[in-house]
Formats: C-alpha cells, structure tokens, sequence
C-alpha cells in the first residue's frame, strides 16, 4: 500500500509568549492530491509549512511524509528528506541572479548528486513543461515576475518530489497573472505525480484545488 504523500495527526503549535496558533489539525494528502489551506495573516499558515519541512518544532503532534516521521530524525537526515521529497514554491521566488534559469532550475537535482548533464537535460525538460523552454540562457534579470515564479515552479518539480510546498506563490503577481500561474502550477504538479500543500489568503488561488480548507485555532476546516 503507498504511503500517504503528507500525514499529519493532532498538530498543536504555539507562538513565543504562549498564544496557541492551532491545536489538534489532521491532515492527509494522498500521492497526487492538491489541497489548499487558507486563511488570514497572522493564523499560522506559513508556520504550519514550516512543520511539515521540519523547519520548525510542533509542541505536540506528528508529521510524516511519504511514511517516514520527521521526529525520528536528526537534522542532517530531515535536510536529505527534503532534498530528496519535497519542492518549495516561494512567494518572493528566491531565484539567484547569477545563474542562468537552466542553471536555477538544475541546483535542486544536483544536490541529488546527479551530473551536471543529467541536472541539465532534466532542467531543460521542466522548462519546457512551464513555458520557458527556449530561455535556459538567459538570466533573472531578463524575466517578469510571472516568468520569474515559473522557473521557481520548474525549479520546485526538478527532482521529482513526493510533495511541494507552496507558500503564497502568488502574492506578488497581479490578478491575471497569478489566475495563469496557478493553473501552471496545478497541471505540472500533477504532471509530476507529486501531492501539493498550498497556503494562501487568496480564494482564487485556492479554488484550483482538489481540495479547500480553512485554518482555525482548532485546526482546519473545510472551507
């Protein structure tokens, strides 16, 4: 039987000075399946992202991504669960300014200790997938935001994981082109086969998922 892409049992977290953020969230992601969770800023979205890359401690609750438990592990071994399962789409891109989209796109899979031609040829195919596949040369400086957050998504599927993570990946993009972005993002996520874990405030960037949940102090809802 495959293990769930994301499995979390009775998470509780609470911020410096004791105010509870949530308290008993469940949630399973199935291999392939897109959820959104949204709510206001403040609520713990990006904190809850936080937990499930095992950036963060909870103070109660468990997390496991594709059956294994992140606090079975050490550090060094949580930093090689999330080379190897897992994808980040960030809100502000973080796309480094002195290497080329190929080159951007290709660091995930070389971590992987793949050869350069292998990052490469893979590199050129996710490209490809968002749009971008003639500007492997080219450089962040050339780009608009919505290019710029493609070669993040693209960056994000490179090695296949299990599971993305995407926090807000449309906050600095205006309404149209955040809507083509999300469609992208959907499509090649499940081109991938891998399950996604979205946070956002937007309804129209959530209501593209299998999916909708809303985060409370008592954990999520359907929204």
């Amino acid at each position: 039987m495959t293990a769930p892409a994301l499995h979390i049992r009775d998470l509780a977290k609470s911020v410096p000075g004791g105010r509870l953020l949530f308290d008993g969230l469940n949630l399973t992601l199935a291999p392939g399946e897109h959820v959104a969770v949204r709510g206001e800023s403040g609520v713990g979205k990006s904190t809850l992202l936080n937990l499930v890359a095992g950036l963060d401690e909870p103070d109660a609750g468990h997390i496991e991504i594709s059956g294994t438990k992140l606090a079975a592990l050490d550090e060094d071994r949580r930093s090689d669960l999330r080379r190897d399962k897992v994808g980040f789409v960030f809100q502000a891109f973080h796309i480094l300014p002195h290497l080329t989209l190929a080159q951007n796109v290709a660091l995930p899979f070389l971590l992987q200790g793949r050869t350069r031609a292998e990052a490469l040829e893979r590199s050129g195919h996710v490209l490809a997938q968002v749009g971008l596949g003639d500007r492997g040369r080219s450089y962040p400086k050339e780009l608009s935001g919505g290019e710029m957050q493609r070669v993040a998504i693209a960056r994000a599927l490179v090695h296949a994981p299990a599971l993305i993570l995407a926090d807000e990946p449309t906050g600095n993009l205006d309404p149209d082109t955040a809507g083509q972005i999300m469609d992208l993002l959907c499509r090649a996520v499940k081109d991938e086969g891998a399950a996604m874990l979205l946070v956002t405030h937007s309804p129209a960037a959530a209501a593209v998922a299998d999916r909708q949940l809303l985060l409370t102090r008592s954990g999520l809802e359907t929204a």
